[in-house]
């Protein structure tokens, strides 16, 4: 019976595609660009309702002023007993730029040539709809759940900021967890990325004209530029850089993909004034069996290492801060890192659903770019990225999502919810 109602269910997918359709349509109305963000409230209260709708218990609330988050449970009938999951993905969606370059309007659902194009297709309103659809068909067909399903609709992806991660300091329990986040249906893991200051302060600071006495023979003036110090902390980091392509990898990553970008300095107050501070703003790639901790402390123990052999920078080290909650608000972000283990039982499930649903292997890799998986692998959630949309198209002009590519994703996550949340557990 329990079979006979899935197969519906699937069917279902496919003969109703102008609701799921109808749905995304909705969601890419929202104008939920981040930055400036701050905007998510109208969209969330929806995922709110859709979500009560269908039978769970949901909470909204704000991260930042205007951007909450959704949280939601929906109880298993033997809770206890039976595996339980969460669905992870972000309302937010990239900036559009200038719409003059866009062939449709970005927030109006368009369709041609058999894509669905809008900001946010890819990039993941689309999986948020899958989510939602495939929920609610399951709901219709009175296929029960033992295990909990839980549901998370966060915001801030896009700039680093806290959304997934406040659930996660929330506290969030769940046997498997699937981000629904761009990945052309390929179950995915990611490196890490973090970002950091780096800064030099000189204690005194010089006129201009000070700076023959700082450099000549005899002038008695142990002072510093701060930017001509950086200079040489710059050259450090680019020689750990290159250690590191040599002497670190990861299956799944081109060689060299550990980097170390100066992508922002600052120093200086005027021309005439020898520069005594200088902040450069640096980010961080590392691999899936790194943690940001560490990384962060090999780059700060190799920088103090070439401070040491400086004679000013010796008595003036550099000074760090890493990381932050927000871009927008702190100018600094942390992605975690996620391993994917395939002999994990909601990693084999879901490529066994995958296969049975789509009579093809789903690849099992690692994405090029980062998302919030990491936070709640980091929180103890076994984690997978999982969802549709080509990266190529995310932040693109005219974003589009194959409207197939959804209808597949969106049965097998039909299929995996009814089986991993009637699963026992050990």
């Amino acid at each position: 019976m329990k079979e006979a109602k899935l197969k519906h269910v699937l069917d279902q997918v496919e003969s109703r595609q102008d609701e799921l359709f109808a749905l995304l349509a909705e969601l890419v109305a929202f104008p939920t660009v981040s930055p400036p963000a701050r905007n998510t409230m109208q969209a969330q209260m929806f995922m709110k309702d859709q979500l009560h709708d269908l039978g769970f218990e949901t909470e909204l609330w704000e991260v930042y002023p205007g951007d909450p988050n959704v949280t939601a449970v929906r109880r298993g009938t033997e809770s206890g007993s039976y595996k339980s999951l969460l669905l992870n993905g972000h309302m937010d969606v990239a900036e559009v730029g200038d719409s003059t370059e866009w062939s449709v309007q970005p927030f109006q659902l368009t369709f041609n040539d058999g894509r669905a194009y809008g900001r946010g297709t890819a990039d993941m309103k689309g999986g948020l709809a899958a989510l939602l659809f495939a929920i609610k068909l399951l709901t219709e067909a009175g296929i029960e759940l033992k295990g909990d399903l839980l549901f998370q609709s966060v915001i801030g992806e896009e700039a680093g900021e806290a959304g997934t991660r406040a659930c996660m300091e929330r506290g969030c329990e769940a046997d498997f967890a699937i981000v629904a986040d761009t990945s052309h249906l390929a179950v995915q893991g990611q490196g890490g990325v973090i970002t950091g200051w780096v800064t030099v302060q000189s204690p005194v600071t010089h006129h201009d004209a000070m700076r023959s006495r700082m450099i000549h023979a005899g002038g008695g003036l142990h002072g510093a530029s701060a930017i001509e110090k950086m200079a040489k902390l710059i050259a450090g980091l680019q020689e750990l850089e290159r250690h590191w392509a040599v002497t670190k990898s990861y299956p799944g990553f081109p060689p060299g993909s550990n980097t170390i970008n100066p992508a922002v300095i600052e120093g200086g107050r005027h021309a005439a004034f020898v520069a005594d501070r200088c902040a450069l703003w640096i980010t961080v790639h590392f691999y899936p069996d790194e943690d940001y901790e560490s990384v962060a402390a090999e780059i700060e123990d190799h920088l103090m290492r070439v401070a040491q052999g400086d004679p000013w920078l010796r008595n003036h080290p550099p000074t760090f801060r890493w990381g932050g909650r927000s871009m927008i608000e702190e100018r600094g972000e942390i992605f975690p890192s996620l391993e994917v283990d395939p002999d994990n039982d909601g990693v084999k499930t879901l490529l066994t659903n995958h296969h049975a649903v789509l009579n093809r292997n789903a690849e099992v890799g690692m994405t090029p770019t980062v998302t919030d998986a990491g936070w709640i692998g980091r929180a103890g959630i076994p984690t997978v990225i999982y969802g549709p949309g080509e990266l190529s198209k995310a932040h693109a002009v005219d974003e589009s999502l194959a409207i197939e590519e959804l209808i597949e994703y969106t049965k097998v996550m039909a299929d995996f919810i009814a089986d991993w949340c009637n699963r026992e557990k050990a």
